[in-house]
């Protein structure tokens, strides 16, 4: 895509919703145990770039292995529209299931694979 545009987005049943300013330029698509059984698709964004809407409140938090990620998902519908965590430097990012996001081709995009299950 290129351009950085803000796209909007959130879970199945609507009470979370956010915005997040991107290109979607690489999106990857991960074959770790969470994101296999999800189907996420994903695109990566420092915590400034993302602005959580509304639905705080109904965002359950689950993390596994070195707890580093939370991988969120709303606690009515079970959707998991986005996650954070920490780049390696420290840095706050954001996780984006590009699935979420309202009026984006998937068919589009060019998406990587990647090899989180050998990680």
């Amino acid at each position: 895509m290129g351009t950085p545009k803000t796209f909007t987005g959130g879970c199945h049943c609507g009470r979370v919703r956010y915005e997040v300013t991107t290109d979607l330029a690489y999106v990857l698509d991960c074959n770790c145990s969470i994101c296999a059984k999800k189907g996420h698709v994903l695109a990566f964004v420092p915590s400034t770039q993302f602005k959580l809407l509304s639905g705080a409140e109904a965002l359950v938090d689950y993390q596994f292995n070195k707890h580093v990620v939370h991988h969120l998902f709303c606690g009515t519908c079970g959707i998991s529209s986005f996650g954070s965590g920490k780049k390696p430097d420290g840095t706050p990012m954001n996780s984006i299931n590009v699935r979420c996001l309202d009026d984006v081709d998937l068919g589009s995009l060019e998406i990587h694979h990647y090899d989180g299950k050998s990680k």
